[in-house]
């Protein structure tokens, strides 16, 4: 998959194209790509994907913004599984959100990607003030068409509700509505050492927004030498001691002593054991992680 970012020259190609944040790439997300991928191979055109970085609610109200279901590393993985042959990272600015709806159209759509054919929510708006709707599209030399809302299991498939369940800690409710696991996967950074003191060694991702999921899960950890591993991990602002102003995320696994520094791991959520607590002093701290890694254990021995 190739992937673009910043600004856009003019198209060498055509491309069959739809618009969105696809945070999550969940089921109602696939269902527009297969569509998309459907018709660039009818068409003999190339599939494509316009995204923004940051998202748009984002870069309008960073403060009241939602949680970001995956970062943008995971999201690309994912559509490149999906099938995506290009992805347009547009960097929201300024001077994006203040394009009118017809420039959008010539300079992003037309000169920039080569659309000849694009799909949309049927919600879907665009351009300065969101003025562009559906029947702004038509009449400029490519084909659109409205994507209707996907149902699975009665309920309409949304970021919002993939994240609502989430935030719940219902894991498998998310996993439903996403199509698969949901991850976070990052670069291990160097830490305190605190858990290594308590006996409980943990590999650091830090997290640059808060995720949807916070509390103690069962884990599994993926890209690792040695293939997958099982681990118990906690996703805070650690209360206790080190207080941290954005969430981190702390991964004990139960057999690799090996040095991870540096190394990129993908954490796949598995159940949510506890929220985060505060604790008087480190032997209660200690106790309580010790709980969690025994939870977890009886939770891989009794999931076999």
């Amino acid at each position: 998959m190739v992937v673009t970012h910043g600004s856009l020259q003019r198209a060498r190609g055509r491309c069959a194209l739809t618009i969105g944040n696809f945070d999550g790439v969940h089921r109602g997300h696939r269902a527009l790509i297969d569509r998309v991928i459907a018709k660039a191979r009818e068409a003999k055109l190339v599939p494509t994907i316009l995204t923004f970085e940051p998202h748009p609610r984002e870069f309008f109200s960073p403060a009241a913004a939602p949680a970001r279901i995956t970062r943008l590393r995971d999201k690309l993985a994912l559509l490149a599984q999906a099938g995506v042959e290009h992805v347009h990272v547009a960097r929201f600015d300024a001077r994006f959100a203040a394009l009118p709806p017809e420039r959008f159209i010539e300079e992003v759509l037309v000169r920039g990607l080569g659309t000849r054919w694009l799909l949309v929510g049927h919600d879907f708006r665009f351009g300065a003030k969101r003025a562009g709707d559906f029947a702004a599209l038509q009449n400029h030399g490519f084909a659109v068409e409205a994507m209707p809302d996907v149902l699975f299991e009665g309920k309409r498939v949304s970021s919002s509700a993939v994240r609502a369940a989430l935030q719940a800690g219902d894991l498998r409710g998310a996993e439903r509505l996403l199509g698969h696991p949901y991850t976070i996967s990052g670069r291990v950074a160097h830490g305190a050492k605190l858990g290594r003191g308590l006996g409980f060694p943990t590999a650091n991702i830090v997290l640059r927004r808060p995720p949807p999921v916070a509390g103690i899960f069962v884990v599994e950890v993926d890209n690792l030498e040695k293939g997958t591993k099982a681990g118990v991990a906690s996703v805070g602002r650690r209360p206790t001691v080190n207080p941290v102003s954005v969430p981190l995320l702390e991964v004990h696994l139960f057999d690799h002593d090996a040095d991870l520094y540096g190394e990129h791991l993908r954490v796949r959520f598995l159940e949510k054991l506890r929220d985060e607590e505060k604790y008087d002093g480190l032997p209660a701290l200690q106790a309580a992680i010790a709980r969690d890694a025994r939870q977890a254990k009886e939770y891989f021995l009794n999931h076999g």
